[in-house]
């Protein structure tokens, strides 16, 4: 069973580049280039997002402090 899964995705899913690169007229290796390409910009892109949304957060942490009762001015 395990074997015929491998099988399926072997034969279907690891020719994907070379199928796009037929239809397109372009190689192969040009593709797997642009998808790697593109999966380290993408990467590139959040990641600054997701540290100035922590920045963000850290700044609203630190200007509206939390007071327990109304003793604690």
């Amino acid at each position: 069973m395990i074997n015929r899964i491998r099988y399926f995705f072997e034969k279907h899913g690891f020719q994907v580049s070379s199928r796009i690169g037929d239809r397109l007229g372009i190689k192969a290796m040009r593709i797997r280039l642009l998808f790697i390409y593109l999966s380290f910009f993408t990467l590139g892109l959040t990641f600054p997002i997701y540290l100035t949304l922590a920045f963000m957060a850290k700044i609203k942490d630190l200007i509206y402090t939390k007071r327990s009762s109304v003793f604690d001015l």
